[in-house]
């Protein structure tokens, strides 16, 4: 069995690479909230409701 783990490379990712998993992520992440708006669209109102209502009561 190699010795290699996917979670640790041997050299530091840079900073670019970072940006760009973490852009795709936030990608597939919206995609996926649009989903579930279109799936079950009463519960993704009320989640926007509850937090509408949230960032309202907010005190900064």
């Amino acid at each position: 069995m190699p010795d290699v783990d996917e979670g640790s490379p041997e050299e530091p990712e840079t900073e670019a690479e970072r940006r760009r998993r973490r852009a795709q992520f936030l990608r597939e992440l919206a995609e996926a909230r649009e989903l579930r708006a279109r799936v079950q669209p009463r519960r993704a109102k009320t989640a926007r409701l509850r937090r509408q209502m949230r960032m309202r009561t907010f005190r900064w």
